[in-house]
Order: C-alpha cells, then sequence, then structure tokens
C-alpha cells in the first residue's frame, strides 16, 4: 500500500465510523491506552538514577546473556502467498484479473488484491467503507472450502523441503531449509526461488519469500519485496545488526497497534535498534519475559530449533454479520456454526467436554459463556443443545458476531488419554459433601480431648470465623518478636508439651478413622479464644494451626536433642526485598519508591500461598504447622470466647477466608 494517500483513508474511515457503535469502542480502547500510557509514564518518572543504573546492569547482562544464544547455523525460509483468497478467487474467475476487488461483504473485508489497495482498501475494513474508498469495488463471497484446497496443494510443496514444516496459517509456512541447502550445496536464495517456481507450477499462485538466520527475521525478509518476490538476509551477526538497527517495531511480529503505541508514548522507542538503548526502562517497567522479547527484538534474535510437536487443545469455528437481535435468525446462525464446527472436529477425530460460546455484542462488547459436561460431544446436534441453552441466557440481546469453541478432548492427536488423575470439579464437590459426612460421624472425639479435633496425630485444626481467617504473624522469628495483629473475630487453639503427650496417646488409636482421603480436611471445633503472649527463648510449648491460615509465618518443630528448629510450610519464606530491589522469592524487581507496586507483589505471594496450602498441592498438607506459645502459657488466662462454625460450612473454608484485610498481611 506504499503510495497510498494515509490522511484522505483516515478521514473516509473517521467520516463513515463517525457516531457508529464501532467508533464510540474504538474510542474506549484508545482512552484505555492512553490511560495505560499515562499509568507507565508515571512509573517511569518515579525511577531514580539509582534505579536506572541498577536496571542498566540488569539489562546489561541480559544482552550478554540473550547474545551467547544467538545461532547462525540455521536458515529459514518464511513463505507468504500473495493476497491468497483474492488471488484464489482471480484463478477461478480470470475475468477478475486486473480490477478493484475484495474476498468478504459489506460487513467485512477478508483480503483484497493488490489493484483494490491501491485506494486504500485493505483486509478488516468494513466493506461500506471500502466501497466509499473505491465505488466500483467488486465483492466475491469466501469459499474456505476452495482456500483449503489450494492451500494443500503448498503444503506438499513444502514439505518436500521439510518434513517438519510449521503452517502458521493457511497461507504462509516456516520452512526449515538448512538440511537440504547442505545436501544439495546450494545457497538459501536459490532454494527459495525454486520453492517459489514450483508453488506456481502446483497451483498457478505466486508467492514471496524471506531467507533469514531464525523465524522471526525471516517473516520480517518475506514482506520486503511483495508481491512475488523474495529477500535473503546473510548469516552474519554484522548483517543482521545492520538491518534491524532502522526496522520498525511494528515490522515485528507480535507487535501490534497497543504495544507499538506504549513503546512510543512512554518510552520514544520506534526502531529495534531503540530497544537496547531504552533497556533500562523495559526492564524496569515490564515483566521477565516481555523484557526478554524486547531485548531479543533488538538483537534481532528469534526463534531457530525445530519446536516440539503441539497437539490442539480446542477447535473453534465463528461468524462475523450484521448487527441483529432477532432471536430466530441468531439460532440459525448458531446452528450453521455448530454444523460447521463438528463437521472440522469429526475430521480430526475430535470430541470434548468444554463448549464456549463467544459473543459479540452490537456495540462490539465481547462476552463468552462456558460449560463443561459430564460426556464428550462431536455431533452438531449435541453442540447445538448445549449452545443454545448458552445463548437463551443471554437473550434477549444484539449481536454481530457468534463463535463456539470445543476444547478439554478426550484424546490429543496422538491418541494418548488424558490424565486420569485430573480432578473435576463434580468430584471434589462429591468428595466433599462424604467428607462432611465423614467428619461429622468423627465429632464426637472432641469431647474427649478438651473439645480439641485432629485429623492427624501432629495437627489440631481450628474453628474458623464464616468472614475471617487466622492471621498471626512473627515479626521476627528469629529474634522471637511479639506476635502481632491478631484480629478479634479470630481464633486459636493452644496446647503445652504435657497436653500433646497426652493428645498422642489418646488419639493414636483413633487418627486412622479420620484420614480417610488422600485431601486435607478440616474439623471444626468449639473451643475458647486464648491471648497469645511474648514469645521467649526458653518456650518449649508450640501452638498447632490448621491449613488455610497465613503461609507467611515460619513454624517451629520440637527436636529430639531440645533445640528449637525453625522450618517453614513448603519451604516458604518470609518476603523480603534483597539488595531492596529483588524479591527473594520469585526474583522479580522493584525499586523501594514503587510502595503500592511492592504492596501488590506482596499480597500476589500470599493469595498465591493460601491457595497451594488450601488446595492440598504442596508439601503443607503432610507438615503439621507450628506455633510458638509461652512456656508459661496458661488457657485460663485471658480467655476469649471463640465464635461457633456455621454448620452448613463442614470440612470446607468459606471463600471469605480467601480474602483478608489489608492491615492483617504482612510478610
Amino acid at each position: 500500500m506504499d503510495g497510498v494517500d494515509q490522511e484522505k483513508v483516515q478521514k473516509v474511515v473517521y467520516e463513515m465510523s463517525k457516531g457508529s457503535k464501532y467508533f464510540e469502542n474504538e474510542e474506549r480502547k484508545e482512552a484505555l491506552i492512553r490511560q495505560k500510557i499515562e499509568h507507565m509514564r508515571a512509573r517511569a518518572d518515579k525511577l531514580s538514577a539509582a534505579d536506572l543504573s541498577h536496571y542498566q546492569k540488569d539489562a546489561d547482562k541480559r544482552i550478554l546473556e540473550l547474545e551467547s544464544t544467538r545461532d547462525l547455523s540455521r536458515i529459514w525460509l518464511h513463505v507468504d502467498m500473495d493476497a491468497f483468497y483474492a488471488a484464489v478467487e482471480t484463478l477461478s474467475n480470470p475475468s477478475l484479473k486486473g480490477k478493484p476487488m475484495a474476498v468478504g461483504s459489506m460487513s467485512m473485508i477478508s483480503t483484497a488484491n493488490y489493484e483494490a489497495r491501491k485506494f486504500g482498501v485493505r483486509a478488516a475494513m468494513p466493506g461500506f467503507i471500502a466501497r466509499k474508498l473505491y465505488p466500483d469495488l467488486i465483492f466475491v463471497p469466501t469459499d474456505f472450502k476452495k482456500y483449503t484446497y489450494y492451500s494443500d496443494l503448498t503444503r506438499k510443496v513444502f514439505w518436500d523441503y521439510d518434513p517438519n514444516f510449521m503452517a502458521a496459517s493457511l497461507d504462509e509456512a516456516y520452512v526449515d531449509i538448512t538440511k537440504v541447502c547442505e545436501e544439495r550445496s546450494i545457497t538459501g536464495a536459490e532454494i527459495a526461488e525454486e520453492l517459489r517456481s514450483r508453488v506456481y507450477e502446483e497451483t498457478g499462485l505466486t508467492c514471496s519469500a524471506g531467507v533469514a538466520p531464525n523465524r522471526l527475521l525471516a517473516k520480517v525478509c518475506s514482506d520486503i519485496n511483495k508481491p512475488n518476490g523474495q529477500f535473503v538476509l546473510p548469516n552474519d551477526r554484522m548483517a543482521v545488526m545492520t538491518f534491524i538497527s532502522s526496522l520498525p517495531i511494528r515490522k515485528i511480529g507480535g507487535i501490534g497497534k497497543v504495544t507499538e503505541n506504549i513503546l512510543k508514548g512512554v518510552f520514544g522507542v520506534s526502531t529495534c535498534e531503540e530497544m537496547l538503548q531504552k533497556g533500562s526502562f523495559l526492564c524496569a517497567l515490564f515483566s521477565h519475559s516481555s523484557a526478554d522479547f524486547f531485548l531479543s527484538v533488538g538483537l534481532g534474535l528469534g526463534g531457530t530449533d525445530t519446536p516440539e510437536v503441539r497437539f490442539r487443545k480446542s477447535i473453534s469455528s465463528e461468524r462475523t454479520f450484521s448487527a441483529t437481535e432477532d432471536a430466530a435468525l441468531l439460532y440459525q446462525k448458531l446452528a450453521n456454526i455448530a454444523e460447521m464446527l463438528s463437521a472440522d472436529m469429526q475430521k480430526e477425530g475430535l470430541s470434548g467436554r468444554t463448549l464456549t460460546l463467544k459473543l459479540k455484542t452490537a456495540s462490539f462488547e465481547v462476552r463468552t459463556r462456558a460449560v463443561t459436561l459430564q460426556k464428550y460431544i462431536s455431533l452438531s446436534d449435541d453442540i447445538l443443545k448445549h449452545a443454545s441453552n448458552l445463548l437463551k441466557a443471554e437473550l434477549p440481546i444484539s449481536l454481530r458476531l457468534i463463535g463456539l469453541r470445543v476444547s478439554h478432548f478426550n484424546e490429543d492427536k496422538g491418541g494418548v488419554p488424558g490424565d486420569p488423575k485430573q480432578k473435576t470439579l463434580t468430584t471434589f464437590l462429591i468428595s466433599g459433601d462424604a467428607s462432611r459426612r465423614t467428619g461429622d460421624d468423627q465429632r464426637f472425639l472432641g469431647s474427649d480431648l478438651s473439645d480439641l479435633h485432629f485429623i492427624s496425630e501432629k495437627e489440631t485444626a481450628i474453628s474458623l470465623d464464616d468472614n475471617e481467617t487466622c492471621h498471626h504473624e512473627f515479626g521476627d522469628p528469629f529474634e522471637r518478636k511479639h506476635l502481632s495483629d491478631i484480629d478479634d473475630k479470630n481464633c486459636i487453639s493452644s496446647i503445652n508439651a504435657c497436653e500433646m503427650e497426652k493428645i498422642d496417646e489418646l488419639s493414636s488409636n483413633k487418627t486412622a478413622a479420620m484420614v480417610n482421603t488422600a485431601d486435607v480436611k478440616e474439623w471444626t471445633t468449639k473451643s475458647p479464644k486464648r491471648d497469645l503472649s511474648r514469645v521467649s527463648e526458653d518456650d518449649s510449648s508450640v501452638q498447632r494451626e490448621p491449613e488455610g491460615s497465613n503461609p507467611d509465618r515460619l513454624n517451629k518443630e520440637p527436636s529430639t536433642s531440645g533445640n528449637e528448629e525453625f522450618f517453614s510450610s513448603n519451604q516458604m519464606e518470609m518476603l523480603f526485598w534483597v539488595d531492596d530491589y529483588k524479591c527473594s522469592l520469585c526474583g522479580a524487581e522493584l525499586p523501594s519508591s514503587f510502595v503500592e507496586e511492592r504492596q501488590e507483589h506482596s499480597d500476589f505471594h500470599l493469595a498465591e500461598r493460601i491457595q497451594k496450602e488450601e488446595s492440598g498441592t504442596g508439601s503443607s498438607s503432610l507438615i503439621p504447622r507450628l506455633r510458638i506459645v509461652p512456656k508459661d502459657y496458661s488457657g485460663s488466662q485471658n480467655r476469649r470466647k471463640k465464635h461457633k462454625s456455621s454448620p452448613k460450612q463442614g470440612m470446607h473454608l468459606p471463600i471469605d477466608s480467601f480474602f483478608t484485610k489489608k492491615g492483617s498481611r504482612q510478610l
């Protein structure tokens, strides 16, 4: 589209869209982008010179690490068919040759031929706007059966050069030509020329190719001499760095409109080379993986190894149409999509349990609704039955797009059955009901043990208030400081060493009946609250806590030698910031000036740990939770009334227990 009057095109698009639902949706998205840019600018302004110096060192280190992975031994070819849908239609109807035409409808264009692109007509443009740009534009309806046929012909050619080629879509693929170049002692340029000639001979269609040391650069190169051309980038570091230095960031796959606006708006980055120059900011404000991607782009690095075969995780089909709220028409559209999806699934021998309905409203709001079934489905009638129920719940509504997706397959493409150990929500609920009944049967044990209930010989459970969880933390466990932030609504059950011996004796013959499943179960108790006092150096008693209480506390377990030894459940340690920059748990880096961000980061680790403990995924289900209490602690002193658990709560913690007051979180 070089030479197109972009100002004129933008003016037409604006005038034709103004006041429409599409226009309003685009304005909302742009407002969100501006808001994000302003937020990132504010964060960038907080960075001090010391912060930037630290992150620059980090960026330099990452650049060296990434540079060490550079592989110039492979030769990758990216082939891209020229205006594929339009070219296939022209091949089928030669009278269209040389005339501006587009594949699609007045609602949306899938692609346009090169004659139409001279007037600013492009893919993903509404047809009525395209007709305004060129009134005599010819529209041809899509025919995916025809496009698939020609795509299969091109893939047979690609297979001759690389049996493991990667098909990116119907009209493009990545081909590793390293081996064929070595075997035939010819260059990548010669292979590209030969492959393009063979594609034309087999299909009558032209394609463009790019040859480079990796896939990222090969894709960029294939777009340089379109249509029906090729570009070769030598396997030389200097040549790669020169090529990438002035390359606009938007040319890179994975950097779209939003990312481009953020990089330009916040950092003033417009070329790939500038990514390296702004490395300190990128490392400071983006995640580790995002920063590495941007730095890799600046170095001209990309994938070189052939990726492992990935089995399909889902299959979908969707269609866009003129906005309508006619329920009968919507159900008809849904039936057509279900039929197409079923045909695709049966072609690949797939059946799945999770059905997702995607809807785009007339105001361009996207909604998804999903249901997981008890049986695997693939027939159109089954898909339509459940999809109709999902759609019915949304009516009345005006829609312009409907899509269906099926996932959670019974087998992957290799015929390997799914993991039989994978639990379902239904199984969880059923086991929960069973455990609740079992727990109720075991409660008589509590009366024999001073109202204390146990889930194992070394672990006691506590009664939880409906809205709160226990949150008692050590200020510094190694210095035996005061316990703090004890909520008045929370309760604890503590026992001294002598009581523990009695309990172990009494419960040794009763424990087996209580631990009857692999999941950790909690028995509620009815015992008074008790105050905690200072932990002294010669404390010999410990307090037991259930899973689900604050995971950031370090615990104590008495050893046979008499020495007190601290350990943390699931090897968890208290979060602190190494060198006042790096998180001790995950290595994330945040300067001390990022107060709110650090708080959010701490909250994330807290929630993550609670979730792991409650789900029983870690070793915490096997390790007793221990708390240190004073040696001279007396249960009769400062007793507090314990809240009685709701009978409906049973063995499961209420959802509220996962969300604690901000003030009680100390990491």
